[in-house]
C-alpha cells in the first residue's frame, strides 16, 4: 500500500509541497498505512503530524514502544526544515535526539507531534518538536539537524499544475488490523531477570509483543550488558522519499539500547528510557533485508544506565550510531496508572515507590 509524490511537486517550494498535499491530497507513503502517521497542519514555521496509539505499538511491558516516537517525530522534524526550502531543493536527516518524559498508555487515540523550524541556512537546517498524548500531556521532545543539498536544477518558470488526488479505497491497512502478539504479565517480570526475558523473546519461548508483528523488530541474541536487535528494511517503512524513514533506524537503535540495559536488571525491576541520540551515516535501501543494531552498556549505576549502539545494513555497512540512557526502578511494577516522569525522577536522589 502507498505511493510517492509526483516529480512535479519538486517545482513547488517546500511549504508549497506540504500545503498542496494537505489541500488537494496526494499519494500517502507506505509508513502511513503501516502506522497511521500523517501530516495534519502546516504554517510558515510549524508542521504537525499525528499517529494513533494503537495496540500494535505495544512494547513487552504493555506501554507504547518508546522508539515508535522516533518515527512520529521524524516526519514533522524533517518537514519543518523542508517548509523553508525553495523549489528543486532537498534535505537529508543527519541527526535526531529524543528526550522521553513519561511512558505512554496505548489507548487508540492520536499522539500529536508539533515541530518548529529553528534555522535553515544554505547547507544546514535545525528543527525541534514536542510530542503530546491525546490529553495534551508532553510525552517527549525531539530535535534534528539536517543537511541541505544544493538545488539540482533551476526552478520552473511557472508553478506546476497538480491534479486533484483521491486516496484509493485500501481495505484494512496494517495499523487497523486485528492485533497480534502479547504483552508480559507482571508475574513474569517479577519472576525473571531482564536478560532471561530478552532471551525468551529472542528464542521464542516468550510471546513477542505487538510491535514485533507490526514492524518486524526483534532481539536475536543477548548477554549481560549487550544485545542485538534486527529490523527488516521493508518498503512498509518507506517515507515519501522512497526509502525507509530515518525514524525506523532510530527505533531499531533505541530497541537495542534499551534491550542492552534490560539485560542488567534483576527480577521485579522496571526501567524508564530517558533519551536517545542518533547520528545517521548513510541512507538505507528498502531491500527487505535485515538492519542489525548491536548495543553495549557503557555505564550501569545504581539508578541510571547508559548504552551505545551501532546499526549496520545487510552488507555490513554502518548506517547509524546512537547513545541512550534509562532510569533503573527497583521494585517498581510496570504500572501505567501513575506514569513515571523520567526527568523528575532522574533529578531526585532515588526513585520512590
Amino acid at each position: 500500500m502507498g505511493g510517492y509524490p509526483e516529480p512535479a511537486m519538486l517545482g513547488l517550494s517546500g511549504y508549497g509541497q506540504l500545503e498542496s498535499f494537505l489541500s488537494r491530497g496526494g499519494p500517502r507513503p507506505p509508513i502511513h498505512y503501516l502506522t497511521g502517521m500523517r501530516p495534519t497542519a502546516v504554517t510558515n514555521d510549524t508542521v504537525t503530524f499525528t499517529m494513533p496509539a494503537t495496540e500494535w505499538l505495544q512494547a513487552p511491558p504493555g506501554w507504547l514502544y518508546p522508539g515508535m516516537l522516533a518515527i512520529l517525530a521524524d516526519g514533522p522534524l524533517g518537514s519543518a526544515v523542508q517548509i523553508a526550502l525553495p523549489p528543486m531543493q532537498i534535505y537529508t536527516t543527519a541527526e535526531m535526539s529524543l528526550y522521553y518524559v513519561r511512558p505512554t498508555p496505548v489507548d487508540g487515540r492520536d499522539l500529536t507531534a508539533r515541530a518548529r523550524t529553528v534555522m535553515v541556512g544554505k547547507t544546514l537546517g535545525l528543527a525541534d518538536c514536542v510530542i503530546e498524548d491525546a490529553d495534551g500531556r508532553i510525552i517527549a521532545t525531539a530535535s534534528t539537524r539536517c543537511f541541505i543539498f544544493p538545488p539540482f536544477g533551476p526552478p520552473p518558470e511557472e508553478s506546476p499544475v497538480l491534479e486533484e488526488w483521491e486516496e484509493p479505497a485500501y481495505e484494512n491497512p496494517p495499523y487497523r488490523r486485528t492485533v497480534r502478539g502479547q504483552v508480559l504479565s507482571q508475574e513474569i517480570w517479577d519472576g525473571s531477570s531482564g536478560l532471561d526475558i530478552l532471551l525468551g523473546h529472542a528464542h521464542g519461548t516468550l510471546p513477542r509483543p505487538p510491535c514485533h508483528y507490526l514492524t518486524g523488530t526483534r532481539p536475536t541474541e543477548g548477554d549481560a550488558g549487550t544485545c542485538t536487535f534486527v529490523l527488516p528494511a521493508t518498503q512498509w517503512l518507506n517515507a515519501p522519499t522512497g526509502r525507509p524513514i530515518g525514524g525506523a533506524t532510530a527505533m531499531l537503535a533505541d530497541s537495542a539500547i534499551q534491550g542492552a540495559i534490560q539485560t542488567t536488571i534483576p527480577a521485579a525491576t522496571s526501567y524508564a528510557p530517558l533519551d536517545l541520540k542518533v547520528n545517521f551515516l548513510r541512507p538505507v535501501d528498502a531491500d527487505g533485508r535485515d538492519l542489525t543494531a548491536t548495543a553495549v552498556v557503557q555505564h550501569r549505576g545504581r539508578t541510571t544506565a547508559v548504552a551505545t549502539a551501532e546499526v549496520s545494513d545487510a552488507d555490513g555497512k554502518k548506517v547509524a550510531v546512537a547513545t541512550g540512557s534509562a532510569l533503573i526502578l527497583p521494585d517498581r511494577p510496570w504500572n501505567l496508572k501513575r506514569p513515571v516522569d523520567a526527568t523528575q525522577e532522574a533529578a531526585g536522589d532515588s526513585p520512590q515507590p
